[in-house]
Parts: structure tokens; C-alpha cells; sequence
């Protein structure tokens, strides 16, 4: 009927002679299902396995978001006590100059002598200055420098009273300051034209 072959992989089948002898050993119809079985295995597997680490995922996910929110409400916290702590500290700063205030003001009720009273004022207010530039604040110079619109704020041009004196500030109607080098009130100011 048929010879037998022998193939690369050692594999003995018969080679038919006839049409009607030719049927394949394995039909695609098994391999498919062979395949399915397998792959539907493994396909499971990997479902099950890409489950638990989506799971995993999740969690994590959860606990970084509210670990997060736990931040931001702890730096929020934080941020306001650093601001009501910052102004604790001026204010009890700048109390003495308030006690010195209310003491030449009962010392003017007490002496009509107004000299003791200018004196006193004066103290206060070297007292509140050297205070306020303990905590940061430096005044801005501005007489005679020239006008910065970064720096300045022009409220009316005059006519200069000499050449030299053109863009340059001839009075200051409102003083700048700098808290830490950085502007915190702009010299409100007259220039010279």
C-alpha cells in the first residue's frame, strides 16, 4: 500500500497512495482546541494575575491620594500657624512702643509743658522704627534720586528747580518700605519735570 518515510523531526507516517488515503492525522479542528485549552489557561492566569495587580494598583493608588490630602491639610495648618505666630511676635514687638505711647499721652493730660511731650514722641518713634527694622522693615530712600516707576509712584510733575534736578523726586508725600528686601508700600512721591 504506502512506504514508509522517515522526516526530519523522526516522524514515521505513511505516504498515501490514493486521494481518498489522504487524511491528515491531527484535523485543525483539534489543534484549535488544543490551543483554546491551553491559552484559555493561561489567558486566565494572566487575568487572575493582572486582577491582584490592578488591585494592588488601587490601593496604593488610594492610600498616595489621601496621604496627599493629608499633606495639604497639614501644610495648610501649618501655614496659618507660621502666619499667626509671625504676627504674634511683631505685634509683641512692637508693644513697648504702645506702653511709651500711652505714658506721653497721660504725661501731656498731666503737664501742659509741650516740650517733654515732642521729646517723648520723638523717642517713641525712633523706639517703633528700630523695632520694625529688627523685624525686616528698611525705609525706602527717595529725595533727590531719580524717579522708578518700579519703585516710585509719581502723584504730580513740578517744574524742576534747577536742570539737574529733571526726573529726579523733589518731595515724598508717603514714605516706602521694603519688608526683607522686598517692596511692601511703593514711596508715593514728586518729580521733578
Amino acid at each position: 500500500m504506502a512506504e514508509k518515510n522517515t522526516t526530519d523531526n523522526n516522524i514515521h507516517t505513511e505516504t498515501p497512495t490514493t486521494q481518498e488515503e489522504v487524511k491528515p492525522l491531527i484535523s485543525g479542528d483539534d489543534v484549535k482546541k488544543k490551543a483554546k485549552k491551553g491559552s484559555k489557561a493561561a489567558l486566565q492566569q494572566e487575568i487572575e494575575e493582572l486582577q491582584q495587580e490592578l488591585g494592588e494598583l488601587k490601593d496604593k493608588f488610594v492610600r498616595q491620594v489621601a496621604e496627599f490630602d493629608n499633606y495639604k491639610k497639614r501644610t495648610a495648618r501649618e501655614r496659618i500657624d507660621l502666619l499667626q505666630n509671625a504676627a504674634k511676635d511683631t505685634i509683641s514687638a512692637l508693644l513697648p512702643a504702645l506702653d511709651d505711647f500711652d505714658r506721653a499721652i497721660k504725661a501731656g493730660e498731666a503737664d501742659d509743658n509741650v516740650e517733654p511731650v515732642s521729646e517723648g514722641v520723638k523717642m517713641i518713634y525712633n523706639r517703633l522704627k528700630t523695632t520694625l527694622g529688627q523685624k525686616g522693615l528698611q525705609e525706602m530712600e527717595t529725595l533727590n534720586q531719580p524717579f522708578d516707576p518700579e519703585l516710585h509712584e509719581a502723584l504730580t510733575e513740578i517744574p524742576a528747580p534747577s536742570e539737574d534736578m529733571k526726573g529726579k523726586i523733589i518731595d515724598t508725600i508717603e514714605k516706602g518700605y521694603y519688608l526683607n528686601d522686598k517692596i511692601i508700600r511703593h514711596a508715593r512721591v514728586v518729580v521733578g519735570k
